[in-house]
Protein backbone atom coordinates (compact mmCIF):
# COMPACT_ATOMS: atom_id res chain seq x y z
CA UNK A 1 0.00 0.00 0.00
CA UNK A 2 1.52 3.53 -0.61
CA UNK A 3 1.89 5.75 1.44
CA UNK A 4 -0.53 8.61 2.05
CA UNK A 5 -0.76 11.98 1.55
CA UNK A 6 -0.58 12.68 5.36
CA UNK A 7 2.39 11.15 5.70
CA UNK A 8 1.94 7.83 7.27
CA UNK A 9 2.52 4.29 5.74
CA UNK A 10 0.43 0.55 6.52
CA UNK A 11 2.28 -2.29 5.59
CA UNK A 12 0.54 -6.08 5.87
CA UNK A 13 2.22 -9.22 5.90
CA UNK A 14 1.16 -12.79 6.43
CA UNK A 15 3.68 -15.04 8.37
CA UNK A 16 3.61 -18.52 8.65
CA UNK A 17 3.86 -18.78 12.86
CA UNK A 18 1.85 -17.83 16.09
CA UNK A 19 1.40 -14.24 17.18
CA UNK A 20 3.45 -15.07 20.44
CA UNK A 21 6.45 -16.12 18.04
CA UNK A 22 6.45 -12.84 15.39
CA UNK A 23 5.53 -11.20 18.87
CA UNK A 24 8.63 -12.62 20.17
CA UNK A 25 10.89 -11.90 16.72
CA UNK A 26 9.79 -7.77 17.04
CA UNK A 27 10.56 -7.68 20.55
CA UNK A 28 14.11 -9.97 21.36
CA UNK A 29 17.04 -8.39 20.67
CA UNK A 30 19.23 -11.99 19.33
CA UNK A 31 16.11 -12.32 16.58
CA UNK A 32 15.31 -8.81 15.84
CA UNK A 33 18.82 -9.11 13.97
CA UNK A 34 18.15 -11.91 12.25
CA UNK A 35 15.30 -9.56 10.28
CA UNK A 36 14.61 -6.26 11.07
CA UNK A 37 16.70 -4.58 8.06
CA UNK A 38 16.54 -4.22 4.78
CA UNK A 39 18.26 -6.59 2.14
CA UNK A 40 22.16 -6.45 1.82
CA UNK A 41 22.38 -4.50 5.47
CA UNK A 42 22.76 -5.94 8.96
CA UNK A 43 22.16 -5.12 12.88
CA UNK A 44 25.29 -4.41 14.21
CA UNK A 45 23.70 -3.73 17.46
CA UNK A 46 20.20 -4.12 19.13
CA UNK A 47 18.99 -3.44 22.32
CA UNK A 48 15.75 -3.66 24.04
CA UNK A 49 14.29 -2.65 27.95
CA UNK A 50 10.81 -4.26 26.72
CA UNK A 51 8.39 -2.06 29.37
CA UNK A 52 6.17 0.87 28.44
CA UNK A 53 8.64 3.64 28.90
CA UNK A 54 11.43 1.29 27.78
CA UNK A 55 13.85 2.34 24.86
CA UNK A 56 15.26 0.53 21.89
CA UNK A 57 18.29 0.64 19.53
CA UNK A 58 19.17 -0.74 16.18
CA UNK A 59 22.29 0.34 15.05
CA UNK A 60 22.37 -0.81 11.49
CA UNK A 61 25.10 -1.10 9.06
CA UNK A 62 23.82 -0.45 5.13
CA UNK A 63 25.51 -2.33 2.40
CA UNK A 64 28.52 0.65 1.73
CA UNK A 65 29.09 0.34 5.53
CA UNK A 66 27.27 3.68 6.65
CA UNK A 67 25.54 3.27 10.38
CA UNK A 68 21.75 4.29 10.80
CA UNK A 69 20.36 3.96 14.05
CA UNK A 70 16.80 3.86 15.00
CA UNK A 71 15.59 4.69 18.04
CA UNK A 72 12.46 5.12 20.46
CA UNK A 73 10.77 4.23 23.40
CA UNK A 74 7.91 2.25 23.98
CA UNK A 75 4.63 3.30 24.63
CA UNK A 76 2.06 0.10 24.51
CA UNK A 77 3.03 -3.85 25.00
CA UNK A 78 0.58 -6.60 24.98
CA UNK A 79 1.90 -9.62 23.72
CA UNK A 80 0.88 -11.26 21.86
CA UNK A 81 -1.64 -8.50 19.75
CA UNK A 82 -0.02 -4.91 20.13
CA UNK A 83 2.78 -3.22 20.26
CA UNK A 84 3.13 0.82 19.92
CA UNK A 85 6.98 2.92 20.07
CA UNK A 86 8.57 6.07 18.59
CA UNK A 87 10.63 6.09 15.98
CA UNK A 88 13.48 7.83 14.72
CA UNK A 89 17.42 7.92 13.49
CA UNK A 90 19.89 8.94 15.48
CA UNK A 91 22.15 10.66 12.34
CA UNK A 92 21.34 13.96 11.37
CA UNK A 93 21.12 13.32 8.05
CA UNK A 94 18.18 10.65 8.19
CA UNK A 95 16.40 12.17 10.80
CA UNK A 96 12.70 12.42 10.17
CA UNK A 97 11.67 13.66 13.81
CA UNK A 98 9.60 11.34 16.45
CA UNK A 99 7.06 9.19 14.38
CA UNK A 100 4.74 6.76 15.60
CA UNK A 101 4.55 2.62 14.89
CA UNK A 102 1.99 0.12 15.39
CA UNK A 103 2.17 -2.81 15.01
CA UNK A 104 -0.97 -5.38 15.80
CA UNK A 105 -0.34 -9.08 15.07
CA UNK A 106 -3.75 -10.79 14.04
CA UNK A 107 -4.07 -14.93 14.52
CA UNK A 108 -5.32 -16.48 11.87
CA UNK A 109 -5.56 -20.55 10.78
CA UNK A 110 -1.23 -21.40 11.53
CA UNK A 111 -0.38 -18.04 10.57
CA UNK A 112 -0.16 -14.21 12.08
CA UNK A 113 -0.90 -11.31 9.83
CA UNK A 114 1.05 -8.40 10.70
CA UNK A 115 -0.40 -4.91 10.50
CA UNK A 116 1.70 -2.63 10.43
CA UNK A 117 0.83 2.01 10.68
CA UNK A 118 3.90 4.13 10.92
CA UNK A 119 2.62 7.92 11.00
CA UNK A 120 4.35 11.41 11.63
CA UNK A 121 6.57 11.67 9.03
CA UNK A 122 7.59 14.93 8.01
CA UNK A 123 6.85 14.71 4.41
CA UNK A 124 5.35 12.02 1.82
CA UNK A 125 8.43 11.05 0.83
CA UNK A 126 9.85 10.01 4.47
CA UNK A 127 7.19 7.80 4.34
CA UNK A 128 7.48 6.30 1.65
CA UNK A 129 11.16 5.47 1.92
CA UNK A 130 10.11 4.05 5.25
CA UNK A 131 7.36 2.27 3.62
CA UNK A 132 9.76 0.09 1.27
CA UNK A 133 11.86 -0.75 4.30
CA UNK A 134 9.58 -2.40 6.19
CA UNK A 135 7.98 -4.13 3.21
CA UNK A 136 11.77 -5.50 2.94
CA UNK A 137 12.38 -5.91 6.57
CA UNK A 138 8.27 -8.06 6.31
CA UNK A 139 9.53 -10.15 3.91
CA UNK A 140 12.85 -11.10 5.56
CA UNK A 141 10.53 -11.78 9.16
CA UNK A 142 8.21 -14.00 6.60
CA UNK A 143 12.07 -16.07 5.64
CA UNK A 144 12.78 -16.61 8.94
CA UNK A 145 9.91 -18.67 9.55
CA UNK A 146 9.79 -19.82 6.15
Amino acid sequence: MAASADRRCRVRRVIPASPEAVFRAWTEPDLIRRWSCPPGATIRDSQVDLAPGGSYRLVIEAEEGTLHTAFGVYREIRPPNRLVYTWDWREPETAVGETLVTVEFVAGEASTEVILAHEGFPAAGAAEGHRLGWTWSLERLEALFG
